[in-house]
């Protein structure tokens, strides 16, 4: 049967929905990557299809009218729906293609996900697995567009306008080479001092950036421009293994080394370097059945 003229798109009422979610129109503009004057218009066009005002727009931001709560909550329940049956058609996709398409951060791809992907073909289905490692903004991008159906990230907080569950935790630690001075400091090195030490760094959008700008946000820090910048937890470590600047990294990245003497671990006080390392997918609460979900079981399981 068809609907009424009455009955908006599904994206316009996507819009709506993360309208009512942020407090704002300029913020779900955001997290649908068109301009603010673009979704008023929208919005707009809703509230003139529906016959009904729906948002009471103030300098502040945007709360829901009476009716806008209502249509808010039947819109939720229709698009988890929707969400599940463009997951469906995804999953009937990549089942057919026989693709898992995979995007994650640096730490986790180089560290984590060979073991996961092991077990996973180990499974039924044996899928072509494509996997892009970045930093975690870009693995955010990467799934919302939908060029990832799953993504690993790293960081203080979950990506907005994605799902999440967390696959478990990791610790940043400084490390220095063997004739590096720090390497011989009997006290743990302050907040402060880190600050204003310029670092052999991870590039801006990375996780591990992120942990580290914002702990020492925490305390009313802000960190000297780096000594260095690359791409790669890798490419860091060996920076450092060099002679380079000192640098904050995963404990995954470093573990070897640090076993071995090659680097040596640093102690520092007052920082909360410990992050949360997260699957994030797109739609429903529920992931995706298939690859994904198969994949995010073996990850839970460590």
């Amino acid at each position: 049967m068809s609907l009424s003229p009455r009955m908006p798109d599904l994206s316009s009422l996507a819009l709506l929905v993360d309208t009512a979610r942020e407090g704002s129109i300029g913020a779900a503009a955001r997290l649908h990557g068109i301009s603010q004057q673009a979704a008023s218009e929208r919005l707009r066009a809703v509230e003139a299809q529906v016959g009904s005002t729906l948002l009471q727009r103030t300098p502040r931001g945007s709360r829901l009218t009476q009716s806008g709560t209502v249509l808010v909550e039947w819109a939720a329940k229709l698009l988890d729906h929707a969400h599940e049956l463009d997951n469906a058609i995804a999953t009937l996709r990549d089942d057919q293609a026989g693709q898992l398409t995979i995007a994650a951060s640096m730490t986790i791809a180089e560290h984590l996900l060979p073991r996961w992907l092991v077990q996973l073909r180990q499974g039924n289905g044996r899928p072509t697995i494509n996997l892009t490692a970045t930093n975690s903004d870009h693995v955010a991008d990467a799934v919302r567009s939908g060029a990832a159906s799953v993504g690993f990230v790293e960081g203080p907080t979950a990506p907005k306008g994605l799902r999440s569950r967390s696959v478990g935790a990791d610790e940043l630690v400084l490390v220095v080479d063997p004739a590096h001075p720090w390497s011989r400091r009997r006290t743990p090195i302050s907040a402060a001092e880190i600050a204003r030490t310029p670092l052999s760094a991870r590039e801006h959008g990375s996780g591990t950036r992120q942990v580290l700008d914002k702990a020492l946000a925490a305390h009313g820090l802000e960190p000297a421009e780096p000594a260095v910048v690359l791409t790669t937890s890798t490419a860091v470590r060996e920076a450092v293994r060099a002679g380079n600047a000192p640098a904050i990294l995963s404990r995954y990245a470093v573990e070897s080394d640090l076993a071995s003497g090659r680097l040596v671990e640093v102690p520092y006080d007052g920082l909360d370097l410990t992050r949360t390392l997260r699957a994030v997918w797109a739609g429903s609460a529920t992931p995706p059945a298939g690859p994904v979900r198969d994949l995010l079981a073996i990850a839970l399981r460590g």
